[in-house]
C-alpha cells in the first residue's frame, strides 16, 4: 500500500510534465483546438474546487486541540516565516520577471493540503495529527489569500482587495461551507466502508484533474509561454533553493522547539509540499488572464515530488526507532474516519 501511494506520487510529477507537454503541443500546432480547450477552463477549475473542498477531513481539526503548541510552531512557519522567506527567493531570482515572479511567490506561500500526508507516512512521522493539519492549513490559507496579495503582489499587478475577497466568498469559502455539509451528509448516508472508497476515488481523480487543467493552460497559452522559456532554469533553481532554505528552517525549529521525531518528520512534510492545485485554483479565479503567472505555479511543482522523495530518505536516517518505512503504533489512524 505504501509503494502504491510512493509510485502514485512519483507518478504525478510525469502527469504533469505529460499535460504540459501535451497541451503545449496542441496549442502550437493548431491554436484553434487549443483555444477551444482554454476556453472550457472554467467547468475543469469548477470540478478540482469541489473534488479538493469535499476530500478534506474537517472533524480531524479535534485532534490538534491536543497540541496546541506544535500547532503554534506550524502555523508560524507555514503562514508567516515562509511566505516571507518565498517572497525574497523570488525577488533575487525574478525581479526582471515581474508576472513569474509573482507566481512563484504564490506557489510559496501556501502548505499542501492532501498529498504531503502520504509523504509524512512514509517518512514515518506523526500521521495523525498531520490529518489535522491539512483542513486547518486550507482555511488559514484560504482567509489570508487577499493579504497575501496585497503586500507581495499589488507593486506588479492590480490588486483589489475587496474584489478578491468577494471572489474568494464565491468561488471557495461558500463552496466550502457547501462542501462540509456535502461531506457529513455523505458520510451519514453511506456505510464507512463505501465513504471511505469515494475519498479514495476523490484523492485518485485530483491529480488527474490538475493534470487536465495544467494542459488546457499550456493548450491556450503557449506562444506567450514560450516567450519566457529562456528564464524557466532560473525559476527552477529558485525553487531548489527555496527547498533547501526550508529543510534547513525545519530542522532549526526542530531542535528549538525540541521536538519528537514523528512531529519533526511532519513539520519537514508540511514546510516543503506545497498546495499548487488550490493555489492554481483560487489564482486562476482571483487573478484571470494571467497565464504567466498560472505557468509559474505549475513549473513549481515539477520538482517538488522529488524533493519530497529525498526528503524521505534523510529523515528515515534520523528515525530513532526504525529505517524501514512502517506506520507507528500509535500513528496509523486513518485518513478517512
Amino acid at each position: 500500500m505504501l509503494k502504491a501511494q510512493h509510485l502514485l506520487k512519483c507518478s504525478t510529477t510525469c502527469l504533469l510534465v505529460g499535460s504540459m507537454v501535451a497541451g503545449g503541443t496542441l496549442g502550437h500546432y493548431l491554436p484553434a483546438e487549443g483555444q477551444w480547450l482554454g476556453e472550457r477552463i472554467d467547468i475543469t477549475l469548477l470540478l478540482l474546487i469541489v473534488l479538493l473542498l469535499v476530500g478534506v477531513r474537517f472533524e480531524s481539526i479535534v485532534r490538534a486541540l491536543g497540541h496546541v503548541r506544535f500547532l503554534g510552531v506550524v502555523l508560524l512557519a507555514n503562514f508567516v516565516l515562509i511566505p516571507a522567506i518565498g517572497y525574497v527567493i523570488a525577488s533575487l531570482f525574478l525581479s526582471s520577471h515581474p508576472m513569474l515572479m509573482v507566481g512563484l511567490t504564490i506557489y510559496f506561500m501556501s502548505p499542501c493540503t492532501d498529498w504531503f500526508l502520504g509523504f509524512t507516512r512514509l517518512a514515518n512521522g506523526n500521521v495523525a495529527l498531520g490529518t489535522a493539519l491539512i483542513p486547518i492549513n486550507m482555511v488559514v490559507q484560504l482567509l489570508l489569500y487577499p493579504l497575501y496579495i496585497f503586500l507581495f503582489t499589488s507593486n506588479v499587478v492590480a490588486v483589489d482587495s475587496a474584489v478578491i475577497s468577494t471572489t474568494l466568498l464565491q468561488w471557495f469559502l461558500l463552496p466550502l461551507v457547501v462542501a462540509v455539509a456535502a461531506h457529513h451528509a455523505l458520510r451519514k448516508v453511506l456505510s464507512s466502508h463505501h465513504f471511505s472508497c469515494l475519498l479514495d476515488w476523490i484523492d485518485r481523480c485530483t491529480p488527474l484533474v490538475v493534470a487536465l487543467l495544467v494542459a488546457q493552460i499550456f493548450a491556450d497559452n503557449i506562444a506567450v509561454i514560450l516567450e519566457q522559456r529562456g528564464i524557466f532554469g532560473w525559476m527552477l533553481l529558485a525553487v531548489f533553493v527555496f527547498f533547501l532554505v526550508t529543510f534547513l528552517l525545519g530542522e532549526l525549529i526542530s531542535r528549538l522547539a525540541a521536538l519528537a521525531y514523528p512531529e519533526h518528520a511532519l513539520l519537514t512534510m508540511t514546510t516543503a509540499a506545497r498546495n499548487a492545485p488550490l493555489m492554481l485554483a483560487v489564482t486562476m479565479v482571483a487573478l484571470p488572464d494571467q497565464p504567466l503567472i498560472h505557468a509559474a505555479i505549475i513549473i513549481g511543482m515539477l520538482i517538488e515530488f522529488p524533493h519530497l522523495t529525498l526528503l524521505r530518505h534523510l529523515l528515515l536516517r534520523c528515525d530513532p526507532a526504525d529505517s524501514i518505512p512502517t506506520p507507528r503504533s500509535s500513528i496509523t489512524s486513518s485518513t478517512h474516519e
